[in-house]
Protein backbone atom coordinates (compact mmCIF):
# COMPACT_ATOMS: atom_id res chain seq x y z
CA UNK A 1 0.00 0.00 0.00
CA UNK A 2 3.02 2.27 0.51
CA UNK A 3 4.33 1.93 -2.78
CA UNK A 4 0.93 2.52 -4.21
CA UNK A 5 0.66 5.57 -2.10
CA UNK A 6 3.80 7.28 -3.53
CA UNK A 7 3.16 5.73 -6.96
CA UNK A 8 0.20 8.14 -7.09
CA UNK A 9 1.74 11.51 -5.24
CA UNK A 10 4.93 10.88 -7.45
CA UNK A 11 2.25 10.91 -10.74
CA UNK A 12 -0.21 14.12 -9.40
CA UNK A 13 4.09 15.78 -8.91
CA UNK A 14 4.71 14.68 -12.71
CA UNK A 15 1.51 15.71 -14.28
CA UNK A 16 1.26 18.81 -12.19
CA UNK A 17 5.01 20.01 -12.80
CA UNK A 18 5.07 18.78 -16.90
CA UNK A 19 1.39 20.02 -17.29
CA UNK A 20 3.40 23.32 -16.63
CA UNK A 21 6.69 22.98 -18.90
CA UNK A 22 4.63 21.91 -21.46
CA UNK A 23 3.51 25.28 -21.55
CA UNK A 24 6.61 26.83 -22.13
CA UNK A 25 7.29 26.99 -26.20
CA UNK A 26 10.64 25.13 -27.34
CA UNK A 27 11.64 23.20 -24.45
CA UNK A 28 13.73 19.78 -25.21
CA UNK A 29 11.91 17.03 -23.51
CA UNK A 30 15.36 15.27 -23.20
CA UNK A 31 16.82 17.95 -21.68
CA UNK A 32 13.37 18.69 -18.96
CA UNK A 33 12.94 15.08 -18.28
CA UNK A 34 16.14 13.45 -17.86
CA UNK A 35 17.56 16.00 -14.69
CA UNK A 36 13.62 15.62 -12.95
CA UNK A 37 13.44 11.60 -13.62
CA UNK A 38 16.98 11.28 -12.40
CA UNK A 39 16.28 13.50 -9.39
CA UNK A 40 13.28 11.33 -8.03
CA UNK A 41 15.42 7.97 -8.65
CA UNK A 42 18.36 9.00 -7.14
CA UNK A 43 16.04 10.22 -4.00
CA UNK A 44 14.85 6.97 -3.40
CA UNK A 45 11.70 6.97 -4.72
CA UNK A 46 10.57 3.00 -5.51
CA UNK A 47 10.90 1.35 -9.27
CA UNK A 48 6.75 1.41 -9.58
CA UNK A 49 6.79 5.05 -8.18
CA UNK A 50 9.52 6.37 -10.78
CA UNK A 51 7.35 4.68 -13.61
CA UNK A 52 4.37 6.23 -12.88
CA UNK A 53 6.12 9.70 -12.23
CA UNK A 54 7.43 8.85 -16.06
CA UNK A 55 4.32 8.05 -17.48
CA UNK A 56 2.37 10.98 -15.62
CA UNK A 57 5.34 13.61 -16.87
CA UNK A 58 5.22 11.89 -20.80
CA UNK A 59 1.49 12.46 -21.34
CA UNK A 60 1.21 15.82 -19.52
CA UNK A 61 4.16 17.62 -21.91
CA UNK A 62 2.77 15.94 -24.75
CA UNK A 63 -1.15 17.30 -23.55
CA UNK A 64 0.23 20.88 -22.89
CA UNK A 65 2.41 20.73 -25.84
CA UNK A 66 -0.30 21.76 -27.83
CA UNK A 67 -1.15 25.18 -26.04
CA UNK A 68 1.92 27.11 -27.97
CA UNK A 69 1.74 25.23 -30.74
CA UNK A 70 -2.20 25.16 -31.66
CA UNK A 71 -2.39 29.03 -30.17
CA UNK A 72 0.80 30.91 -30.81
CA UNK A 73 2.40 28.41 -34.14
CA UNK A 74 5.33 27.97 -31.60
CA UNK A 75 6.34 24.35 -31.75
CA UNK A 76 6.28 23.27 -27.57
CA UNK A 77 9.11 20.74 -28.13
CA UNK A 78 10.49 18.73 -30.85
CA UNK A 79 8.17 16.32 -31.11
CA UNK A 80 5.36 19.04 -31.82
CA UNK A 81 7.70 20.54 -34.66
CA UNK A 82 5.82 18.50 -37.39
CA UNK A 83 2.45 19.88 -36.45
CA UNK A 84 3.33 23.69 -37.09
CA UNK A 85 1.94 23.70 -40.69
CA UNK A 86 -1.60 22.06 -40.06
CA UNK A 87 -1.75 24.29 -36.56
CA UNK A 88 -0.82 27.59 -38.74
CA UNK A 89 -3.67 26.62 -41.12
CA UNK A 90 -6.20 26.36 -38.52
CA UNK A 91 -5.20 29.79 -36.95
CA UNK A 92 -5.32 31.62 -40.37
CA UNK A 93 -8.97 30.34 -40.43
CA UNK A 94 -9.49 31.53 -37.04
CA UNK A 95 -10.04 28.25 -35.32
CA UNK A 96 -6.62 27.63 -33.28
CA UNK A 97 -9.03 26.55 -30.26
CA UNK A 98 -10.59 24.07 -32.24
CA UNK A 99 -6.70 22.55 -33.42
CA UNK A 100 -6.48 22.76 -29.54
CA UNK A 101 -8.66 20.27 -28.56
CA UNK A 102 -8.42 18.01 -31.36
CA UNK A 103 -4.94 17.76 -30.66
CA UNK A 104 -5.43 16.97 -26.84
CA UNK A 105 -7.88 14.56 -27.33
CA UNK A 106 -6.26 12.95 -29.71
CA UNK A 107 -2.94 12.76 -27.70
CA UNK A 108 -5.12 10.65 -24.76
CA UNK A 109 -6.73 8.35 -26.76
CA UNK A 110 -2.73 7.45 -28.38
CA UNK A 111 -1.73 7.31 -24.99
CA UNK A 112 -3.85 4.42 -23.73
CA UNK A 113 -3.36 2.41 -26.44
CA UNK A 114 -0.03 2.40 -26.57
CA UNK A 115 -0.11 1.38 -22.65
CA UNK A 116 -1.18 -2.11 -23.49
CA UNK A 117 0.18 -2.85 -27.31
CA UNK A 118 3.78 -1.60 -25.76
CA UNK A 119 3.61 -4.14 -22.75
CA UNK A 120 2.41 -6.74 -24.96
CA UNK A 121 5.02 -6.50 -27.70
CA UNK A 122 7.55 -6.19 -25.36
CA UNK A 123 6.67 -9.25 -23.67
CA UNK A 124 6.67 -11.39 -27.66
CA UNK A 125 10.19 -9.50 -28.03
CA UNK A 126 11.68 -10.93 -24.59
CA UNK A 127 12.66 -14.22 -25.97
CA UNK A 128 15.05 -12.37 -27.75
CA UNK A 129 16.68 -10.48 -25.06
CA UNK A 130 20.09 -12.74 -24.67
CA UNK A 131 21.02 -11.77 -28.26
CA UNK A 132 20.32 -7.90 -27.93
CA UNK A 133 22.07 -7.97 -25.08
CA UNK A 134 24.92 -9.81 -25.97
CA UNK A 135 25.17 -7.96 -29.11
CA UNK A 136 24.31 -4.47 -28.04
CA UNK A 137 27.61 -2.92 -28.95
CA UNK A 138 27.22 -3.42 -32.25
CA UNK A 139 23.28 -2.74 -32.19
CA UNK A 140 23.94 0.45 -30.90
CA UNK A 141 26.58 1.77 -33.70
CA UNK A 142 24.28 0.35 -36.21
CA UNK A 143 21.40 2.10 -34.53
CA UNK A 144 23.63 4.95 -34.56
CA UNK A 145 24.69 4.84 -38.15
CA UNK A 146 20.79 4.24 -38.81
CA UNK A 147 19.47 7.90 -36.65
CA UNK A 148 22.18 9.70 -38.44
CA UNK A 149 21.35 9.17 -41.64
CA UNK A 150 17.43 10.18 -41.23
CA UNK A 151 18.62 12.76 -39.26
CA UNK A 152 18.84 16.47 -40.23
CA UNK A 153 22.51 16.85 -40.26
CA UNK A 154 22.65 12.97 -42.40
CA UNK A 155 26.03 12.82 -43.98
CA UNK A 156 27.60 14.86 -41.19
CA UNK A 157 26.49 13.11 -38.65
CA UNK A 158 27.02 9.68 -40.01
CA UNK A 159 31.37 11.17 -40.24
CA UNK A 160 30.71 12.92 -36.69
CA UNK A 161 30.22 8.86 -35.29
CA UNK A 162 33.59 7.67 -35.04
CA UNK A 163 35.74 11.34 -33.69
CA UNK A 164 32.92 12.05 -31.41
CA UNK A 165 33.05 8.20 -29.73
CA UNK A 166 36.72 9.28 -29.65
CA UNK A 167 35.64 12.10 -27.68
CA UNK A 168 33.57 10.08 -25.12
CA UNK A 169 35.69 7.34 -24.42
CA UNK A 170 39.31 10.00 -23.85
CA UNK A 171 36.56 12.12 -21.45
CA UNK A 172 35.84 8.53 -19.83
CA UNK A 173 39.13 7.36 -19.50
CA UNK A 174 40.75 10.94 -18.18
CA UNK A 175 37.47 10.51 -15.50
CA UNK A 176 38.28 7.55 -14.72
CA UNK A 177 42.16 7.94 -13.94
CA UNK A 178 41.00 10.42 -11.60
CA UNK A 179 37.78 9.23 -9.33
CA UNK A 180 38.87 4.99 -10.87
CA UNK A 181 35.30 4.77 -11.29
CA UNK A 182 33.37 4.99 -14.97
CA UNK A 183 30.56 7.87 -15.43
CA UNK A 184 27.13 7.48 -16.70
CA UNK A 185 25.08 10.39 -15.38
CA UNK A 186 27.27 13.24 -16.17
CA UNK A 187 27.96 12.49 -19.88
CA UNK A 188 24.20 11.74 -20.80
CA UNK A 189 23.13 15.09 -18.83
CA UNK A 190 25.93 16.92 -20.99
CA UNK A 191 24.21 15.47 -23.86
CA UNK A 192 20.31 16.20 -22.72
CA UNK A 193 21.12 19.72 -22.01
CA UNK A 194 23.68 20.63 -24.77
CA UNK A 195 21.53 22.25 -27.11
CA UNK A 196 20.12 24.67 -24.33
CA UNK A 197 23.51 25.32 -23.04
CA UNK A 198 25.02 26.13 -26.56
CA UNK A 199 21.90 28.84 -27.09
CA UNK A 200 23.97 30.02 -23.62
CA UNK A 201 27.23 30.04 -25.19
CA UNK A 202 25.95 31.38 -28.49
CA UNK A 203 24.41 34.36 -26.17
CA UNK A 204 27.57 35.00 -24.43
CA UNK A 205 29.97 35.08 -27.91
CA UNK A 206 30.20 38.52 -29.16
CA UNK A 207 30.84 37.37 -32.40
CA UNK A 208 27.69 34.67 -32.70
CA UNK A 209 25.24 36.84 -31.14
CA UNK A 210 24.69 38.34 -33.49
CA UNK A 211 22.77 35.69 -35.62
CA UNK A 212 20.16 35.32 -32.27
CA UNK A 213 20.03 39.37 -32.04
CA UNK A 214 16.04 40.43 -32.26
CA UNK A 215 15.41 44.19 -32.75
CA UNK A 216 11.90 43.64 -31.26
CA UNK A 217 9.51 41.60 -29.31
CA UNK A 218 7.19 39.02 -31.13
CA UNK A 219 3.44 39.80 -31.27
CA UNK A 220 0.94 36.96 -30.68
CA UNK A 221 -2.33 37.23 -31.44
CA UNK A 222 -4.95 35.08 -29.09
CA UNK A 223 -7.99 33.72 -30.28
CA UNK A 224 -10.70 33.95 -27.83
CA UNK A 225 -11.98 31.22 -25.46
CA UNK A 226 -15.25 29.43 -27.46
CA UNK A 227 -16.08 26.29 -24.88
CA UNK A 228 -18.61 23.82 -27.07
CA UNK A 229 -19.21 21.65 -23.73
CA UNK A 230 -20.84 21.64 -20.89
CA UNK A 231 -18.91 20.60 -17.22
CA UNK A 232 -15.61 20.81 -16.22
CA UNK A 233 -14.08 17.76 -18.13
CA UNK A 234 -15.02 16.92 -22.20
CA UNK A 235 -15.53 13.55 -23.33
CA UNK A 236 -12.77 13.42 -26.31
CA UNK A 237 -14.51 10.94 -27.74
CA UNK A 238 -17.33 13.66 -28.50
CA UNK A 239 -14.50 16.29 -29.20
CA UNK A 240 -13.62 14.22 -32.00
CA UNK A 241 -15.47 12.49 -35.19
CA UNK A 242 -15.68 8.70 -35.42
CA UNK A 243 -13.56 9.07 -38.21
CA UNK A 244 -10.42 11.12 -36.52
CA UNK A 245 -11.50 8.58 -33.57
CA UNK A 246 -10.68 5.59 -36.14
CA UNK A 247 -7.79 7.73 -37.87
CA UNK A 248 -6.27 7.83 -34.55
CA UNK A 249 -6.40 4.16 -33.02
CA UNK A 250 -4.76 2.52 -36.05
CA UNK A 251 -2.27 5.25 -36.27
CA UNK A 252 -1.48 4.91 -32.66
CA UNK A 253 -1.67 1.47 -32.38
CA UNK A 254 0.97 0.78 -35.41
CA UNK A 255 3.60 3.51 -34.32
CA UNK A 256 3.49 1.89 -30.58
CA UNK A 257 5.15 -1.01 -32.35
CA UNK A 258 7.92 1.09 -34.51
CA UNK A 259 9.84 1.52 -31.56
CA UNK A 260 13.33 1.82 -32.79
CA UNK A 261 12.64 5.01 -35.33
CA UNK A 262 11.87 8.79 -34.44
CA UNK A 263 9.62 9.94 -32.83
CA UNK A 264 9.49 13.24 -34.81
CA UNK A 265 9.33 11.33 -37.93
CA UNK A 266 6.79 8.12 -36.89
CA UNK A 267 4.51 11.62 -35.98
CA UNK A 268 5.09 12.99 -39.63
CA UNK A 269 4.35 10.46 -41.34
CA UNK A 270 1.28 9.34 -39.84
CA UNK A 271 -0.08 12.70 -40.09
CA UNK A 272 0.69 12.92 -44.28
CA UNK A 273 -0.67 9.48 -44.74
CA UNK A 274 -4.01 11.06 -42.98
CA UNK A 275 -4.10 13.92 -45.24
CA UNK A 276 -3.67 11.94 -48.25
CA UNK A 277 -6.87 10.20 -47.36
CA UNK A 278 -8.85 12.77 -46.24
CA UNK A 279 -10.75 15.95 -48.44
CA UNK A 280 -11.02 19.62 -47.16
CA UNK A 281 -8.50 21.91 -45.72
CA UNK A 282 -10.35 22.23 -42.50
CA UNK A 283 -10.73 18.27 -42.09
CA UNK A 284 -7.44 17.69 -43.61
CA UNK A 285 -5.75 19.51 -40.87
CA UNK A 286 -7.81 19.04 -38.14
CA UNK A 287 -7.67 14.77 -38.90
CA UNK A 288 -3.91 15.04 -39.18
CA UNK A 289 -3.36 17.11 -36.10
CA UNK A 290 -5.07 14.78 -33.79
CA UNK A 291 -3.74 11.69 -35.28
CA UNK A 292 0.03 13.40 -35.10
CA UNK A 293 -0.55 14.56 -31.67
CA UNK A 294 -2.04 10.89 -30.75
CA UNK A 295 1.36 9.40 -32.41
CA UNK A 296 3.45 12.09 -30.26
CA UNK A 297 1.98 9.65 -27.42
CA UNK A 298 1.98 6.53 -28.51
CA UNK A 299 6.09 6.67 -29.65
CA UNK A 300 7.19 7.84 -26.71
CA UNK A 301 5.13 5.57 -24.18
CA UNK A 302 6.12 2.75 -26.44
CA UNK A 303 9.36 3.37 -27.50
CA UNK A 304 10.27 3.47 -23.75
CA UNK A 305 8.45 0.61 -22.79
CA UNK A 306 9.51 -2.18 -25.13
CA UNK A 307 12.83 -2.18 -24.81
CA UNK A 308 12.73 -1.44 -21.10
CA UNK A 309 10.34 -4.57 -20.57
CA UNK A 310 12.15 -6.59 -23.38
CA UNK A 311 15.41 -6.17 -23.26
CA UNK A 312 16.46 -3.99 -20.37
CA UNK A 313 18.52 -1.60 -22.42
CA UNK A 314 17.79 1.39 -24.06
CA UNK A 315 17.61 0.40 -27.89
CA UNK A 316 15.22 3.59 -28.58
CA UNK A 317 15.46 7.14 -29.42
CA UNK A 318 13.16 7.80 -26.94
CA UNK A 319 15.11 5.16 -24.09
CA UNK A 320 18.45 6.67 -25.02
CA UNK A 321 16.76 10.33 -24.46
CA UNK A 322 14.02 10.96 -22.32
CA UNK A 323 13.91 7.83 -20.83
CA UNK A 324 17.32 7.34 -20.49
CA UNK A 325 17.30 7.35 -16.56
CA UNK A 326 15.32 4.35 -16.47
CA UNK A 327 17.81 2.35 -18.01
CA UNK A 328 21.19 3.85 -16.16
CA UNK A 329 20.89 5.79 -13.10
CA UNK A 330 23.74 4.27 -11.34
CA UNK A 331 24.21 3.65 -8.99
CA UNK A 332 20.50 2.79 -8.79
CA UNK A 333 19.26 1.30 -12.36
CA UNK A 334 22.23 0.07 -14.42
CA UNK A 335 22.09 -1.66 -17.94
CA UNK A 336 25.65 -3.09 -17.83
CA UNK A 337 24.58 -5.37 -16.09
CA UNK A 338 21.01 -5.26 -16.58
CA UNK A 339 19.47 -3.56 -13.36
CA UNK A 340 16.62 -1.59 -14.17
CA UNK A 341 12.92 -1.47 -14.22
CA UNK A 342 13.68 -4.69 -16.73
CA UNK A 343 13.72 -7.59 -13.66
CA UNK A 344 12.32 -4.60 -10.89
CA UNK A 345 8.70 -4.85 -12.25
CA UNK A 346 6.56 -7.87 -13.67
CA UNK A 347 4.49 -7.06 -16.82
CA UNK A 348 1.23 -6.14 -14.94
CA UNK A 349 3.38 -4.38 -12.16
CA UNK A 350 4.11 -2.06 -15.78
CA UNK A 351 0.67 -1.88 -16.98
CA UNK A 352 -0.70 -1.13 -13.39
CA UNK A 353 1.72 1.68 -12.07
CA UNK A 354 1.91 2.75 -16.00
CA UNK A 355 -1.83 3.22 -16.08
CA UNK A 356 -1.73 5.17 -12.38
CA UNK A 357 0.32 7.62 -14.00
CA UNK A 358 -1.71 8.10 -17.62
CA UNK A 359 -5.11 8.08 -15.70
CA UNK A 360 -3.54 10.95 -13.06
CA UNK A 361 -2.27 13.23 -16.27
CA UNK A 362 -5.18 12.55 -17.96
CA UNK A 363 -7.08 14.00 -15.18
CA UNK A 364 -5.23 17.01 -14.38
CA UNK A 365 -3.88 17.90 -17.94
CA UNK A 366 -6.19 17.18 -20.32
CA UNK A 367 -9.29 19.19 -18.73
CA UNK A 368 -6.60 22.02 -17.80
CA UNK A 369 -5.92 22.16 -21.64
CA UNK A 370 -9.48 22.09 -22.94
CA UNK A 371 -10.47 24.77 -19.99
CA UNK A 372 -8.01 27.01 -19.12
CA UNK A 373 -5.14 27.00 -22.44
CA UNK A 374 -5.73 31.03 -23.09
CA UNK A 375 -5.28 32.18 -19.72
CA UNK A 376 -2.38 29.55 -18.92
CA UNK A 377 -0.55 30.91 -21.79
CA UNK A 378 -1.16 34.80 -21.64
CA UNK A 379 0.42 34.00 -17.88
CA UNK A 380 3.40 32.30 -19.52
CA UNK A 381 4.15 34.50 -22.24
CA UNK A 382 4.16 37.46 -19.64
CA UNK A 383 5.27 36.36 -16.88
CA UNK A 384 7.82 33.20 -16.81
CA UNK A 385 11.21 33.74 -18.81
CA UNK A 386 12.01 30.92 -21.39
CA UNK A 387 15.70 32.06 -20.32
CA UNK A 388 15.21 31.76 -16.73
CA UNK A 389 13.65 27.85 -17.61
CA UNK A 390 16.97 27.13 -19.28
CA UNK A 391 19.07 28.56 -16.74
CA UNK A 392 17.26 26.08 -14.16
CA UNK A 393 17.92 23.03 -16.06
CA UNK A 394 21.56 24.10 -16.51
CA UNK A 395 21.61 24.51 -12.74
CA UNK A 396 19.94 20.95 -11.88
CA UNK A 397 21.72 19.26 -14.32
CA UNK A 398 25.03 20.67 -12.80
CA UNK A 399 23.77 19.68 -9.72
CA UNK A 400 23.08 15.77 -10.48
CA UNK A 401 26.28 15.84 -12.12
CA UNK A 402 27.90 16.83 -8.42
CA UNK A 403 26.03 14.33 -6.69
CA UNK A 404 27.55 11.68 -9.01
CA UNK A 405 31.69 12.68 -9.24
CA UNK A 406 31.66 16.09 -7.78
CA UNK A 407 33.52 18.80 -9.31
CA UNK A 408 34.50 16.12 -11.85
CA UNK A 409 31.07 15.49 -13.06
CA UNK A 410 30.26 18.85 -13.45
CA UNK A 411 33.27 20.12 -15.63
CA UNK A 412 32.27 16.86 -17.71
CA UNK A 413 29.10 17.28 -18.27
CA UNK A 414 29.19 21.02 -18.96
CA UNK A 415 32.37 19.74 -21.78
CA UNK A 416 30.25 17.49 -23.08
CA UNK A 417 26.72 19.63 -23.05
CA UNK A 418 29.60 22.55 -24.91
CA UNK A 419 30.74 19.77 -28.08
CA UNK A 420 27.43 18.24 -27.90
CA UNK A 421 25.20 20.80 -28.10
CA UNK A 422 27.41 23.11 -30.61
CA UNK A 423 27.35 19.53 -32.57
CA UNK A 424 23.57 19.45 -32.13
CA UNK A 425 22.66 23.19 -33.32
CA UNK A 426 25.53 24.07 -35.98
CA UNK A 427 25.93 20.51 -37.52
CA UNK A 428 22.65 19.20 -36.58
CA UNK A 429 24.12 16.01 -34.88
CA UNK A 430 20.91 15.24 -32.76
CA UNK A 431 20.65 13.94 -29.45
CA UNK A 432 19.12 10.76 -30.32
CA UNK A 433 22.64 10.55 -32.42
CA UNK A 434 24.19 11.27 -29.87
CA UNK A 435 23.41 9.09 -26.88
CA UNK A 436 23.76 6.01 -29.67
CA UNK A 437 27.11 6.72 -29.87
CA UNK A 438 27.54 7.07 -25.98
CA UNK A 439 26.68 3.58 -25.58
CA UNK A 440 28.30 2.17 -28.55
CA UNK A 441 31.71 3.97 -27.72
CA UNK A 442 33.41 1.51 -25.35
CA UNK A 443 32.71 -1.22 -28.39
CA UNK A 444 33.71 1.14 -31.27
CA UNK A 445 37.11 2.30 -29.63
CA UNK A 446 38.02 -1.82 -28.70
CA UNK A 447 36.85 -2.59 -32.61
CA UNK A 448 39.21 0.64 -34.01
CA UNK A 449 42.07 1.03 -31.12
CA UNK A 450 41.39 -2.14 -29.29
CA UNK A 451 40.73 -0.09 -25.73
Amino acid sequence: MGILIISILLAIVGAILFSLIGLVSGTDETAIMVPFTLLVILLGAPPAAVFSFFMAAVLAKHLTHAIPTALMGIPGDTTAVPLIDHASVLRRLGVPHVALRKMVSGGIIGAFIALPTAIIFGQILGQFADFFKASSGIIFTLAAILIAYFSKGKWVSILMIIPFAFFIKSLDLLSFSVLEKHLSISFFLGIAIGPMFSDLLISLSSSARETIKRTKAKEYHLAPDIKSWSGYFPNPFRVLTGRQTLFTFVATFVSSLTFVFSPVGMTSLMGEIVASRTKGVYKKSTSSLTVMNGVTESTYIAEVLIPLIAFGIPLSPVALGPGAPLFNAPPVFTSEPVNNLHNLLTGWEFFGYGAIGLVIAALIAYPFSMNYARKATVFVMKNISQEAIVGMFVGLACLLAYHEAHIVGVILTLTMATIGGLLNRVLGVGSGVQFMIFYGSTWMMLQIIGM
